[in-house]
């Protein structure tokens, strides 16, 4: 199914809110303001956004360590987010998640993390827990062509599959784990070959076209929705920048101009023309919209700078689940 022109223009806001929100993150980092590193999505904006748009406001999202654009994508207002990566008591985890571990129940996206894969036994977790509860919930699941290699990623497709979970496993192949050429360290070319284990569907998209990606992942998901079972979608992608903001890699790994062919297809580019060109938009429309974006961008960093940090007091409040009353005398424990 075609996303609706109305639907295709807020996509290509959520677009503009990724890519301004992360180029401010970038800067305040570079600032002093965030601390830590910093794992920025600048290139994946098409594959997040037009995912995330083929979900309900119910469904759950799970993203990883490169997940800045996963909340936003789904909905997410943006000062908290930033007000989180600058570990203010305002953010959406209290400052206690930082960049790596953003959650915002709101909006249904369960966590993240910053191990590699872990996020997809989480995804299945929580298609599990829609199949028992009898929704018609989706779970989805971004993660890296590197974590197709943990054994995280066999075990839980294998266990989606048994079950007929409905999950939806979203590859960000951008072709590097860290600084490792995908081509070096997997054994297939494609990610979506791995499915046929598990009998599985998959599919191979453009990850730098918000549409095809948003027509893949929405069959994907009326298909877990009726009960069908998991499907995986492959999404061709690449990363602007470095694995990480600030690292120093002494040696290269990625030829300058792969880097530059790539930014010629700079998906923010391609589907602001698109739209225009299709007269869903005017240039001035879209214009407006990045504008939009700006603007929400700029108030969040302004909400995230005048927050207060988190009391030292509350260091460990919400970090571990209590015990009820009496339950270590029941276990026979002093």
């Amino acid at each position: 199914m075609k996303a609706s022109q109305q639907r295709r223009v807020e996509m290509l806001l959520r677009i503009f809110k990724i890519r301004y929100f992360e180029e401010a993150v970038k800067k305040q980092q570079q600032l002093g303001q965030v601390p830590g590193s910093v794992h920025l999505s600048i290139g994946h904006e098409a594959t997040i956004v037009g995912a995330s748009m083929a979900l309900g406001k119910d469904d759950f999202v799970i993203g990883n360590h490169r997940s800045h654009g996963h909340p936003i994508a789904k909905g997410a207002n943006l000062p908290p987010l930033m007000a989180e990566l600058f570990g203010k008591a305002t953010g959406v985890c209290k400052g206690k998640g930082g960049s790596m571990h953003l959650a915002d129940r709101e909006v249904g996206v369960v966590g993240e993390s910053g191990i590699v894969g872990a996020g997809l036994p989480l995804a299945v977790g929580a298609g599990l827990s829609a199949k028992v509860r009898g929704t018609d919930q989706v779970s989805l699941c971004f993660f890296g062509d590197g974590a197709s290699s943990e054994g995280s990623f066999h075990e839980s497709l294998n266990l989606a599959s048994i079950w007929d979970l409905p999950v939806v496993f979203v590859c960000e192949n951008n072709m590097y784990g860290a600084t490792s050429p995908a081509r070096e360290v997997i054994a297939v070319e494609d990610i979506a070959d791995r499915a046929a284990g598990y009998d599985m569907p998959s599919e191979i998209v453009d990850g730098q076209d918000a549409d095809a990606v948003y027509e893949a992942v929405n069959c994907a998901v009326v298909r877990a929705r009726k009960g069908s079972g998991p499907s995986l979608v492959e999404c061709k992608t690449y990363r602007f920048g470095e694995h990480a903001e600030g690292l120093i890699i002494p040696v290269p790994y990625r030829d300058s101009e792969e880097v530059e062919r790539w930014k010629q297809r700079d998906p923010v580019d391609l589907y602001r023309d698109r739209l225009i060109r299709g007269g869903v938009l005017s240039e001035s429309q879209a214009d407006d919209l990045a504008e939009q974006a700006g603007k929400l961008v700029d108030e969040a960093v302004f909400f995230a700078r005048d927050s207060e940090f988190p009391d030292p007091a509350e260091a460990f409040t919400d970090i571990f689940k209590m015990p009820s009353a009496g339950q270590f005398e029941e276990r026979g424990h002093e």
